[in-house]
């Protein structure tokens, strides 16, 4: 049986309060309507789309975290931070991300994405990349939404923190990068 309007509504605001970045694709299914039902419910009640979400749910929660760049200097959204352990951010791949004839992202996206997340994870108020070794393991196309995973490895003897990338789109990777980072403190000494 269909829900009503008000109660779908009310469904909808509670259902993007516990998860704020669930697509309107992913609403639509659960709700059983068209995505531009979705749009408008969002509309009337005064939700941002995903993008304005993310961004809104990231500065409030990773703003004060975030120490050695802006959090909107980062590629991407990030969704999840625990400085110097690990990070996660988010970039759906648009029109300018990608090779106008053939609708694949540029690399330097995927790149850009992944080494930002490697310097916001550490905890100084400063990082900056002494070295990367990459990876591209697959092509990403316009429309897709790559996840960007970081973990902080370890310290090495050099006063490097090493940080591995993997990025992925629906859970296939697509991309993986270990990052040598100097810490501020480390540049002093």
């Amino acid at each position: 049986m269909r829900k009503t309007k008000a109660e779908r509504q009310r469904l909808l605001k509670e259902t993007i309060e516990y998860t704020p970045f669930i697509t309107d694709e992913e609403l639509a299914k659960i709700f059983e309507v068209s995505i531009q039902t979705i749009r408008l419910d969002r509309m009337e009640l005064k939700i941002p789309e995903l993008r304005e979400r993310i961004k809104s749910v990231a500065k409030l929660q990773w703003n004060e975290q975030v120490r050695s760049l802006a959090v909107e200097d980062i590629v991407g959204e990030v969704v999840d931070l625990e400085l110097d352990k690990k990070a996660i951010s988010i970039m759906d791949i648009g029109r300018e991300h990608v090779f106008s004839q053939k609708n694949i992202a540029r690399g330097h996206h995927l790149f850009a994405q992944a080494n930002s997340l490697a310097v916001a994870v550490i905890n100084d108020e400063l990082a900056l990349t002494a070295k990367s070794n990459i990876r591209f393991i697959r092509q990403v196309k316009q429309g897709e939404r790559v996840v960007a995973k970081a973990i902080v490895k370890k310290q090495t003897d050099r006063g490097l923190t090493i940080v591995q990338v993997d990025s992925f789109v629906n859970n296939e990777q697509v991309f993986t990068g270990e990052f040598h980072m100097y810490r501020s403190r480390e540049l002093r000494d």
